[in-house]
């Protein structure tokens, strides 16, 4: 009996030791993750010196690091199933659209004057390497006066009109300069500047699972679909060549009978 007791408190103890080292272990996890969560987030505070405006802003920048941290929190926070956490990174990647774009998040809370961002675009510019680049897309709701909080999602081009190059091959660090005009509290300060080193910044770590292989089905389909209308172009330009030959040769016979 006594060794039956000595065995059940072995036992507790066991299970105990486990339950808190599960705990431990999570704990880490999450902090490591708001760790990178934080990593790929710059923030910056501007007031215009009397207190009548002050303005925070909060720039993302979607690396893929970042990414993963972002899906692999929100699932423990909503104790997501394995499926419902893939389904919420297929929706978010497709949102981010990062096989073309490059994408942002953008947090601003005004109090006191408000400030008037519009065109939002034309305050933006992105500087990767040699490349200065503007907005392809943005959350059009910066374009209305702002006072009081307001975020929303910016994109610039990921790949050079002309030469289809990626834009971030090679390129150490991006800058997002945001025009100091756009407020009375950053026009004291000039421009705002956020910058990230991406030289750890690994794209291919979110070709996996089932998510991404959604996302390469829709990108073929789309291809797919391109291909489709190129080649329908293509052999209306052929029909057309042909009917001329046609008309060409009948002209020629003809002139040849004479």
């Amino acid at each position: 009996m006594k060794l039956l007791r000595k065995r059940m408190a072995l036992l507790c103890a066991a299970v105990v030791a486990l339950y808190v080292l599960g705990h431990a272990l999570a704990a880490s996890a999450a902090g490591i993750e708001d760790r990178i969560l934080n990593n790929w987030t710059k923030r910056g505070e501007y007031s215009e010196g009397t207190g009548a405006q002050f303005v925070r802003i909060r720039v993302t920048y979607y690396a893929a690091e970042y990414i993963e941290a972002l899906v692999r929190s929100e699932a423990e926070k909503n104790l997501w199933t394995s499926d419902e956490e893939e389904s919420y990174k297929y929706n978010l990647l497709k949102t981010l659209n990062l096989d073309e774009t490059i994408a942002f998040h953008v947090d601003f809370d005004v109090t006191g004057v408000p400030a008037y961002l519009q065109p939002f675009d034309r305050h933006l510019k992105l500087y990767a390497g040699k490349a200065v680049l503007e907005p392809v897309d943005y959350d059009k709701r910066f374009n209305f006066k702002l006072e009081g909080k307001r975020d929303g999602m910016i994109w610039f081009p990921r790949y050079d009109a002309k030469t289809g190059k990626n834009l971030l091959d090679g390129v150490k660090e991006v800058r997002l300069v945001i025009s100091g005009s756009i407020s009375q509290a950053t026009t004291r300060t000039g421009d705002v500047r956020f910058v990230w080193n991406i030289t750890g910044d690994d794209p291919s770590i979110l070709n996996k699972g089932s998510s991404a292989a959604k996302l390469e089905l829709d990108r073929l389909i789309k291809r797919l679909d391109k291909l489709k209308s190129d080649r329908n172009a293509l052999q209306g330009q052929l029909d057309a060549v042909n009917m001329e030959l046609a008309e060409i040769d009948a002209r020629v016979d003809e002139l040849q009978k004479r």
